[in-house]
């Protein structure tokens, strides 16, 4: 028996409210100073903040061509052109941003898959995409990992995160790859049922995967949006008056992903500031500074990822609520392909699957 959605929130409120309140009644209880905290507002340099904006927003923008790279390696004639790309990235940044679990990456999916009516198979081949475009955060990681071990002073609390995050990433980065090559090659999908049918497209959203100069672009985008957040987080320390050198940033960057990777709530607000003041102390950065820090940071990053997804989230039409109820993979792929080329695509016939450039 299929349960109602309804049942589901009650069923994940239930189980997620209470670890989330034990966690921030722990962070008030054994927390910092909160006057300390508070006082560390009062020296903040607004210009530095406004940069570290720009440089999150200018991170977002080239992640998004990643993104749009691997749809056009994946995806037939018409393709999405990249306004409509970024304001489907934009929308999934909010949505992470504001709700628990990672439902950002089916909703940046649900935008694309209503400008692209009737293309069979085109929500799974957009989730493969996800997936790839995720996986690809793993190269640019690794180094920044590498680099970070090498130069930055890291608790050994910090070392054990960062070789499970490291081994889960070889694993995926394996499975993704596998994953594309199994499924390469043309495919009859009026002979496959739903299930198969539909792993079938999501292999082929990984068809980036199997085309070197594509997977390469993709991967230079992700460099780049790496090193735009890296700088970012450098310049925010800046505006607080932190001035640790750039190894504490790239720390600073592994760990905080590191505590959003299972989002329990939203944000994971105060497991976020605790993973941020922490390995700052190696520095001599006070922990009251390094909280009100790391919530200046969240707060730097959440600016970006709510403002334009609202704005992006009002175009296209969806509402908050509408972002719980993603729609089901075997009904959004059930319609055949159209004729017309949908609204924010490319009808563009070339031989060959081109990549943006």
């Amino acid at each position: 028996m299929k349960l109602r959605a309804p049942q589901r929130a009650w069923t994940r409120a239930l189980l997620v409210l209470p670890l989330g309140a034990a966690v921030v009644a722990l962070f008030i209880w054994r927390g910092p100073s909160w006057k300390a905290v508070g006082d560390a507002f009062t020296i903040v340099r607004w210009e530095w903040v406004a940069g570290a904006i720009g440089l999150n927003l200018l991170s977002v923008l080239v992640r998004s061509l990643a993104w749009q790279t691997v749809i056009w390696q994946a995806m037939p004639p018409p393709r999405p052109r990249f306004p409509l790309v970024f304001s489907a990235f934009s929308v999934g940044l909010f949505a992470n941003a504001v709700l628990p679990g990672r439902i950002g990456e089916l909703a940046r999916v649900a935008v694309l898959t209503r400008k692209l009516p009737g293309r069979r198979g085109a929500w799974a081949t957009l989730v493969g995409t996800v997936f790839a475009h995720r996986v690809f955060d793993l190269v640019p990681v690794m180094f920044l990992i590498a680099y970070v071990l090498v130069t930055a002073k890291i608790p050994h609390w910090a070392i054990t995160s960062l070789v499970v995050f490291v081994a889960v990433g070889a694993a995926l980065f394996a499975f993704a790859l596998a994953t594309a090559r199994r499924h390469h090659g043309p495919v009859d999908l009026e002979v496959l049922g739903p299930v198969r049918r539909l792993v079938a497209m999501g292999g082929r959203g990984l068809g980036v995967m199997r085309a070197p100069t594509a997977a390469l672009l993709a991967i230079t985008f992700q460099w780049l949006g790496w090193l735009c957040q890296l700088l970012a987080v450098y310049t925010a320390m800046r505006a607080f008056d932190i001035h640790a050198p750039l190894p504490a940033a790239g720390l600073v960057l592994l760990l905080m992903n590191v505590a959003t990777i299972f989002p329990l709530w939203p944000g994971n607000v105060g497991l976020v500031q605790a993973a941020i003041a922490l390995p700052l102390l190696q520095y001599g950065v006070f922990y009251a500074r390094g909280v009100a820090y790391g919530i200046g940071l969240q707060a730097i990053e959440a600016s970006v990822g709510v403002g334009i997804g609202l704005i992006f989230l009002a175009r296209e039409g969806f509402t908050f609520a509408g972002l719980r109820e993603m729609p089901g993979a075997v009904t959004a792929d059930d319609a055949d392909t159209s004729g017309a080329p949908p609204e924010g695509t490319s009808g563009r016939e070339p031989e060959r699957a081109r990549v943006p450039g």
